[in-house]
């Protein structure tokens, strides 16, 4: 079987960036099982698993209009100390969560001051190229529930 649209796709990476460092990885874990065609993975790794099949390895390339977008410099701001109450230590690479119009954002701290922080709103990874090695494991018909709920559900079923 192929991955499609419909299709449920389980697949091993290694995540590298230019240098070849190591950014994330499946090694030692469950392969990621994905809903192909429902935007759960970058996009360019989605379009360069269409048409695989179980057993295939390969490399793929993502710029970052097809990975996690470009940068934009007005997501990163200064905000006052005091809006990061009841957390006594503040630093440089800690995350947080935050609601704002469009839902749901995470930001990371990059630098403290005595009475500012600066948050940068960007994916961690926007404006760098992806190299991804893919072992794909597993294609199977995604089951009815699971197109329904547009997402994968365990061997078990869902748990929501």
């Amino acid at each position: 079987m192929q991955i499609a649209s419909r299709t449920v796709a389980s697949f091993h990476y290694r995540l590298t960036d230019d240098a070849g460092q190591v950014l994330d990885s499946s090694e030692g874990r469950e392969p990621l099982s994905y809903l192909h065609g429902q935007g759960q993975i970058v996009p360019g790794l989605e379009k360069a698993l269409q048409g695989r099949q179980a057993g295939e390895q390969f490399e793929v390339d993502v710029i970052p209009e097809e990975g996690y977008g470009q940068r934009h410099e007005e997501l990163v701001q200064e905000v006052p100390r005091e809006a990061f109450q009841g957390v006594e230590d503040i630093q440089p690479g800690m995350q947080f969560q935050g609601r704002g119009p469009q839902g749901a954002f995470t930001v990371t701290v990059t630098a403290v001051n005595d009475d500012t922080v600066q948050v940068d709103g960007n994916h961690p990874l926007a404006g760098k190229p992806l190299h991804f090695s893919i072992e794909v494991t597993d294609v199977r018909a995604a089951t009815d529930e699971e197109l329904a709920h547009g997402h994968v559900h365990g061997p078990d079923g869902h748990h929501h």
